[in-house]
């Protein structure tokens, strides 16, 4: 008999499929974690799930690239330091072979968020940079939209005692299960349906924030005093996308944001984040961020400051900004009460922006500027994109129009305005 759990992983992996992907008949999937190089065996249940969705819905063929994350923490104990900048770059073939022919993509992500603890941060910082240099035509690609692709999580033992570190774990598994199907619909009793009434609502929002077209967002709330320009003909994007192979996807499962590009040339003030920052394998805690000019000129952090400044000098993008999202402080991730030390859920909790790489589509013709043409643009092009939370109940938002007025857009967090 089908458990109950069985019965939601099955309900997860038709969302994954239908609603993430939106996988098409005949389209081949690619499914793996590049942060971990490759699914966590621990995500083995769902992804054979997702695997028989995807035939169901006609895939061609289906391909995992598998990963145990320990090996990773016997790698950096172990393998010489000169080694860490060696990389599988069978993998970047096997999922660019995918993108070229227009196939799908999906990462699935059941990540320790202490899996580099007690590691030195310059053999981290080796090992994440040989990883997003390689791992650069990926990003590229996929940052373009060029294929449909997704990003859905799966529980794992150790995330989940991380989350509810007082509950034995198997509880804490089951805790964690029931919060991610939860965060994805996937507990009502039509969850295709919920997600497309979301969906519109999503969209909605976004097509308000287009026709005004601000010049700039200037965000106030305690440490944080900041104005961030956008540029002209600056995208505001939700929950549904076009990908260049003709196929409407989600990318993110769950999600709850409306975001676009901001001009890597027009930040400035300090702000301050609302949540810890899991990059790595650590834990970023307590932390600030001051720009002038676009740039950063000032971090602070409580713990991990190092590893925080490792990220910022990846390259010159790193120390720009490629992103700006607002979430209403009352999103349904909010309202869990706790940190999921991951940024799929995290980010969706709570207003953000990502230092790194912008997304070309979230400017009106980016994806088909050359890459000076989009840095002129107001464009951000960096190894790295890490989303960081910034949004609260005491957060306002204004957008500031053409004649330098400003008008609220969020207020204590939370929308300012009908749709």
């Amino acid at each position: 008999m089908t458990s109950k759990h069985e019965k939601l992983l099955q309900k997860y992996a038709e969302v994954i499929v239908k609603v993430g992907l939106n996988l098409q008949k005949g389209q081949r999937l690619i499914i793996t974690n590049s942060r971990l190089r490759g699914v966590s065996i621990n995500a083995a249940p769902l992804v054979r799930e997702v695997v028989r969705a995807a035939y169901r819905a006609g895939a061609r063929f289906v391909d995992v690239i598998w990963s145990d994350e320990e090996m990773l923490r016997i790698r950096l104990q172990n393998a010489p330091r000169e080694s860490l900048v060696e990389y599988p770059k069978w993998q970047i073939t096997a999922q660019m072979d995918m993108i070229e022919h227009g196939d799908a993509v999906l990462t699935i992500l059941a990540d320790d968020p202490d899996l580099m603890r007690d590691f030195e941060t310059e053999s981290i910082a080796l090992l994440q940079k040989a990883h997003l240099e390689n791992h650069k035509p990926v990003v590229t690609a996929l940052s373009r939209d060029a294929v449909n692709w997704c990003l859905a999580a799966a529980s794992s033992p150790a995330w989940a005692a991380k989350i509810f570190p007082k509950l034995e774990a198997e509880q804490a598994e089951k805790n964690l299960w029931k919060a991610i199907f939860e965060a994805t619909r996937v507990d009502q009793d039509d969850p295709i349906e919920a997600w497309k009434k979301h969906i519109r609502n999503l969209a909605a929002r976004a097509n308000y924030l287009q026709t005004k077209q601000y010049i700039a967002l200037h965000y106030h709330a305690p440490g944080t005093d900041l104005t961030l320009g956008l540029p002209h003909g600056h995208r505001w994007v939700s929950a549904r996308m076009p990908a260049e192979n003709g196929v409407d996807f989600t990318a993110n499962l769950p999600t709850e944001e409306v975001f676009t590009m901001p001009d890597r040339r027009r930040a400035d003030g300090t702000v301050s984040a609302t949540m810890p920052l899991s990059y790595g394998g650590s834990l970023i805690e307590d932390f600030s961020v001051t720009f002038e000019n676009g740039r950063v000129i000032k971090v602070n952090a409580k713990k991990n400051e190092a590893i925080l400044k490792s990220l910022i000098e990846t390259d010159e993008g790193a120390m720009h900004l490629g992103e700006v999202a607002l979430v209403p402080a009352s999103s349904p991730i909010a309202k869990r009460g706790y940190l999921f030390y991951n940024t799929l859920f995290d980010e969706n909790a709570s207003s953000h922006i990502a230092i790194g790489n912008a997304y070309r589509f979230t400017l009106t013709g980016g994806e088909k500027l050359t890459d000076e043409e989009f840095l002129a643009a107001g464009g951000n092009s960096s190894l790295t994109h890490v989303d960081f939370m910034i949004g609260s109940s005491k957060m306002d938002i204004d957008g500031i129009k053409e004649d330098g007025s400003g008008e609220p857009v969020m207020h204590k967090g939370e929308w300012a305005f009908k749709v």
